[in-house]
């Protein structure tokens, strides 16, 4: 799956254990999905998953980790990402925007993913089988990027990586049914017959659309209007989050808080956030018991590779390597914590002997 600023691979076994130590759960709601890690080791587990996000990027990951049936669709996509494969490059805006005037993706690299993108187009595929080529193809760009971790700069030298060939591969695709929904978060919260809600949300300064505008531009197959150094899209300037406010942010968490109707919340946050711990634990304190497991985890991969500008040029110094990731765990129903509790600290014991 591509890099992802806030990705969950490393909590992954502790927010699947954590949900697993609720009783009854069918259905769990992934609000804000980003590259659907979350969702597809749900769906992994044998949980029937609802993924959401507003950015296209993350519906179409979510479209192929969650919704896709590799029963029905893995045979096709394979034959057919072969055939894409060896397409010859033909360049176009994505070599022109990100490999001429920016460069996040060398320029025989972009001229190839402006082939394949434009052969996805017009063979005009099946939702998921379209999902499943579009998936291998963000995460072939992002094999070969030259960026520092996200995309609001690019490398001043070519990453070594980025001089690779463009190689399509077969996404894990699971077996089973799955929904992704691309709507806002607060209209996909009022969603019924949910078991969980899982909730990731932006919880600073950072836009995910910001720091991945190249991947948004792709899955959309668009040729937007750019702007700066970083040739953003423009939308990047229109679109503005609540969640990416420090004024506004925790409003946005009690609004989406008071929507949902699930029996429990499992909530994922950081203290590098702009909700103090002690602050959210009170607004999910009005949904119902919170018990809060603290973990030790790296920063993001931008972090350790350094603080650069927009010309990708290394400036600053990074003042510290790791933060503490929250997990939240609200139940509205009685005597539920101690037997998560206990589990967790069970799950707790086994990792550290391992």
């Amino acid at each position: 799956m591509i890099k992802y600023l806030g990705s969950k691979r490393l909590l992954l076994p502790r927010i699947v254990a954590c949900i697993q130590a609720l009783p009854d759960v069918r259905c769990v709601l992934d609000l804000f999905s980003g590259t659907s890690r979350v969702g597809h080791a749900l769906k992994a587990a044998g949980y029937d998953v609802v993924a959401n996000d507003h950015n296209t990027f993350a519906h179409v990951l979510a479209r192929c980790y969650v919704a896709a049936d590799a029963d029905r669709v893995l045979a096709p996509a394979t034959a057919l990402l072969k055939e894409l494969s060896a397409l010859p490059g033909a360049p176009g805006y994505v070599a022109e925007t990100f490999g001429v005037r920016a460069r996040y993706i060398h320029q025989r690299n972009g001229a190839r993913l402006d082939a394949i993108r434009r052969r996805i187009t017009d063979l005009a595929l099946a939702p998921d089988l379209e999902a499943v080529c579009l998936t291998s193809l963000l995460e072939a760009a992002d094999r070969v990027d030259s960026t520092t971790g996200v995309q609001m700069a690019y490398l001043k030298a070519w990453a070594p990586r980025a001089r690779n060939d463009l190689s399509l591969r077969v996404p894990n695709v699971l077996p089973g049914p799955g929904t992704a929904l691309h709507q806002d978060a607060l209209k996909a919260a009022g969603r019924a017959s949910i078991d969980v809600a899982y909730l990731d949300p932006p919880y600073n300064q950072h836009s995910y659309r910001g720091n991945y505008h190249v991947w948004e531009t792709i899955a959309r197959g668009d040729e937007p209007a750019t702007y700066g150094i970083a040739h953003k899209r423009v939308d990047c300037q229109e679109f503005k989050s609540a969640y990416n406010s420090k004024v506004r942010i925790r409003g946005a968490v009690e609004q989406l808080v008071e929507r949902l109707r699930a029996r429990f919340l499992v909530v994922s946050f950081s203290n590098e956030g702009y909700i103090a711990r002690e602050a959210m634990e009170s607004i999910l304190a009005a949904y119902g018991e919170v018990a809060v497991f603290e973990v030790d985890h790296p920063r993001y991969v931008g972090a350790r590779i350094g603080i650069h500008n927009p010309k990708g040029e290394r400036v600053g110094r990074v003042s510290h390597l790791r933060n503490k990731e929250y997990l939240f765990v609200v139940s509205r129903e009685p005597d539920v914590l101690p037997g998560v509790r206990a589990a967790m600290a069970r799950f707790e014991s086994a990792a550290r002997k391992a």
